[in-house]
């Protein structure tokens, strides 16, 4: 099965990830990687960060003449805000003394790991908290997905996602998504991204797109931040991808999962999700049918996925993003140190990461969705899982 971990701060030298347990033989290419950490940088509302990191991973092992060997695959993703901002942060690498003139960060954030990663660790420094918590580390949680990415893709399995709600400004319902995306679900996910990546904010309706950058523009001069709603869709899955017998093989749950352990994201749900709940069974249930050879789904109401496995439909994931807790306008907070209450200090940050966000979770699900795919083919190759795919 593929597993991934990373390593590495936000103002540290480099993030660092090993990928493990991907067969032999997947097309991997540095444009692979190029591409999904150039899109998680797009988005109006993205902070100053943006304007100098430009993603670019290193691969050190893993991968000969474009494709994966079987082995570990190590990436190496250099942070340029280091060697930026080295003086102002030297606590990250400091090897000389005990960094005793390094000025401690001792206000806390309402929101943020802050408080709680220093009550944990002991810290009297919060410093240490922010830079693993950060949002930067998603850079190199994407690049560890591409490969699983690229594994689905040979399948012709795709991903893309979009953004439905950014503050006050969204769609009104399921139906109104529903009728925006229906033509994507024949063409596949991957011409669904492309095109909402052409709006500043990820959004496929041009006027929402509109309100959405006012929503934006209106907060940044309140000096607060938004949040909003996001859809990812996954196209080309066989039947049977999961588990109805063992509940940690369960898909929603891997997915969900996935979802809620990326950074500032609060909600999960699958298909109609928490709107079934107000609607009577016959307004939620999609009735089956039979075309000759296969079975079909009338609507697709549950998302793709009945019983924790996979029907054929397209997978369709929702998730809910929080206001980052990092704002120009300051919250009370108590400095862990004086314990006097104070206001929060000002991060260098985003003022809605929504639009970026949702790549992020295009490919943390890429796993989950490989390892159930490898579940249920199995194979040590490319080549052995396609013998596999052909025999059922």
């Amino acid at each position: 099965m593929i597993r991934y971990t990373t390593a590495g701060e936000s103002h540290g030298p480099e993030l660092v990830g090993i990928v493990e347990g991907l067969p032999a033989g997947i097309p991997i290419a540095k444009d692979d990687f190029a591409l999904q950490l150039a899109r998680r940088q797009k988005g109006y509302g993205r902070g100053g960060r943006m304007a100098f990191e430009k993603d670019v991973p290193e691969i050190s092992s893993g991968v000969r003449f474009g494709k994966s060997m079987g082995s570990p695959i190590a990436l190496k993703l250099p942070n340029r805000a280091y060697h930026k901002d080295k003086d102002n942060w030297p606590v990250v690498m400091n090897t000389e003394g005990d960094g005793a003139d390094v000025e401690k960060i001792t206000l806390p954030r309402p929101g943020h790991a802050d408080l709680v990663g220093t009550q944990k660790y002991g810290f009297d420094d919060i410093r240490p908290v922010i830079e693993r918590s950060s949002a930067r580390e998603t850079a190199m949680r994407v690049a560890c997905c591409v490969p699983a990415r690229q594994l689905l893709k040979a399948f012709g399995i795709e991903i893309g996602g979009h953004v439905l709600r950014i503050g006050s400004v969204g769609y009104d319902s399921w139906e109104s998504v529903r009728e925006i995306t229906e033509t994507y679900m024949e063409t596949g996910a991957e011409k669904l991204y492309q095109t909402a990546d052409e709006s500043e904010v990820r959004c496929l309706d041009a006027n929402l797109t509109e309100g959405m950058v006012d929503e934006i523009k209106k907060y940044r001069k309140a000096g607060s931040s938004l949040g909003g709603v996001y859809e990812i869709v996954v196209t080309g899955l066989p039947v049977g991808l999961g588990s109805y017998t063992h509940w940690d093989q369960k898909l929603e749950g891997q997915l969900a999962q996935a979802v809620l352990s990326t950074q500032a994201m609060k909600g999960v749900e699958i298909g109609m999700g928490f709107e079934s709940g107000s609607k009577p069974g016959h307004q939620v249930h999609d009735e089956i049918t039979w075309d000759g050879e296969n079975y079909k789904r009338a609507t697709n109401r549950a998302g793709g996925l009945e019983g924790g496995i996979t029907t054929g439909m397209p997978l369709i994931i929702r998730g809910v993003m929080k206001p980052i807790p990092t704002m120009l306008k300051p919250l009370k907070t108590v400095d862990i140190s004086s314990k006097k209450m104070e206001d929060t200090r000002y991060e260098r940050s985003d003022v809605c990461a929504l639009p970026r966000a949702v790549v992020v979770i295009e490919n943390v699900i890429a796993p989950v969705l490989a390892n159930a795919f490898l579940r249920k083919f199995g194979g040590d190759s490319l080549d052995e899982i396609k013998k596999h795919v052909s025999a059922q």
